[in-house]
């Protein structure tokens, strides 16, 4: 059974996570995407070194000294449409321990130098935006989490805003970062399918360490 300092732990975490895409967007519109970028990395870092709902086990986060995050690219950065291609297709992910979690594609969004992705909307309590990511580089020695990353979770936060154009979103590949069942099992993360795949090798974002 979960505790409810365990459960309370998880939602400051949230709250938190939140907060941070917050500043974030905000930064990226007043001062820089690369500056919003660095204060992006170094609260995640201290959240992993220090918050009690950390996804690093209290052995790793002994000898944690920050994430392996790759150097900022604005080229990897853009605003993107939502088309209507493969829009109501839904797919049911078994997990570990959420059960089943049902998602609809709202459509698919194109980014040069990375391809079509599929976005997703989770389709039970709480709803939100999902667009995970398998790049190139997944579980290459010294590339991504083999598992893939993610960029947009809304319901957890990870949210960096709306494009000018309607039905338009930013994606900002260097915010790509690693579910926690990267560093510990016992998380449930459901993970990019096929349509959410793509060969372009993504230097950019949290790339995998073993911590």
């Amino acid at each position: 059974m979960v505790s409810p300092v365990t459960v309370l732990q998880t939602a400051d975490w949230r709250r938190r996570v939140f907060g941070l895409y917050a500043q974030v967007r905000l930064t990226a519109q007043e001062v820089s995407p690369s500056y919003a970028h660095g204060l992006w990395r170094a609260e995640r870092d201290r959240l992993f070194a220090e918050h009690p709902a950390s996804p690093l086990k209290a052995r790793a986060r002994k000898r944690f000294r920050g994430l392996d995050v790759a150097a900022y690219d604005p080229g990897l950065r853009c605003d993107a449409l939502i088309d209507d291609d493969g829009a109501g297709q839904e797919m049911h992910v078994p997990t570990g321990t959420d059960g089943v979690v049902p998602f609809v594609r709202l459509g698919t969004v194109e980014a040069d130098g990375v391809g079509r992705l599929a976005v997703w909307r989770v389709a039970s309590y709480g709803g939100g935006i999902f667009l995970p990511v398998r790049d190139g580089l997944s579980g290459v020695d010294g590339g991504s989490y083999g598992g893939g990353r993610y960029l947009l979770d809304t319901i957890k936060g990870a949210d960096l805003g709306a494009g000018a154009a309607p039905a338009s979103v930013i994606l900002d590949f260097n915010f790509l970062y690693n579910p926690s069942c990267a560093y510990d099992e016992a998380w449930a993360c459901p993970l990019p399918g096929p349509d959410n795949r793509t060969d372009a090798p993504l230097r950019v974002g949290e790339m995998y360490a073993e911590y």
